[in-house]
């Protein structure tokens, strides 16, 4: 990876650009650390949600027979994710809703970012990876509390043979959907990146909309979808 002192987060002279880059490097501990566009990208990811989160909070808390706007928008949402988690994990939803609509707000907002002139966060698999280690963990932490022994038990079944196999297993899941999320927007980004670079001004208006709307809004949405759903199939097999 090439980092660029003081690069800019998405647009260059010469048109997109779809490369990490360094934005500011300092030393910690006799150690050279980068502020990246991923870094940054990341920040104002958390500060839109902090705002959101303190806005939907004063609304809730004020919340009258008559919504507006925004209360509304938030009964949507509440209600969708209800319906989302209930249909996976059922009664247990409820002790696992804060997480998914956490990650859920998160990877969509991060995921539609590109639409600002940022580099998508979940664009840097160092972003994704760790949604799939949180996972991991919530998943064997309630396999060892719901299934006790049987949590490790059940890793040899149906045949002691296939222990390997299931081991596996455990450690592919989360790999698998943090690089199905990561490789989705990266490819995005590549195509949008190579479009802005290579191709002539006048195809640079207008057009890159649609794939803008494919990649950042379509793709985004879908891609945001597929990890919450995997999540919870994850989290439901060990609450068995």
């Amino acid at each position: 990876m090439v980092f660029e002192h003081l690069a800019p987060l998405m647009l260059t002279e010469s048109g997109a650009d779809f490369m990490i880059h360094g934005v500011y490097k300092f030393s910690l501990m006799g150690k050279e650390i980068w502020i990246t566009t991923t870094t940054v990208s990341t920040w104002v990811v958390c500060i839109i949600l902090i705002v959101f989160a303190i806005f939907a909070r004063k609304t809730i808390l004020n919340a009258s027979d008559v919504p507006g706007p925004f209360q509304n928008i938030l009964e949507i949402m509440v209600e969708g994710l209800e319906g989302m988690t209930q249909g996976v994990l059922g009664d247990n939803a409820y002790r696992f809703i804060n997480y998914i609509g956490t990650i859920f707000l998160f990877i969509l907002l991060s995921n539609l970012s590109g639409l600002l002139g940022m580099r998508n966060p979940t664009a840097d698999y160092g972003v994704t990876f760790l949604l799939g280690i949180f996972t991991f963990i919530i998943v064997q932490y309630q396999g060892l509390k719901n299934r006790k022994l049987k949590h490790f038990t059940s890793l040899f079944e149906p045949l002691p043979l296939l222990f390997p196999i299931n081991i596996i297993g455990e450690f592919a899941n989360p790999l698998s959907i943090s690089l199905r999320l990561f490789a989705n927007l990266l490819s995005g980004v590549i195509m949008l990146g190579l479009w802005y670079g290579m191709m002539p001004i006048l195809l640079k208006i207008g057009l890159p909309a649609f794939l803008h709307i494919y990649c950042d809004v379509f793709s985004g949405c879908i891609q945001t979808y597929v990890f919450c759903m995997l999540t919870m199939v994850y989290i439901g097999d060990k609450l068995e």
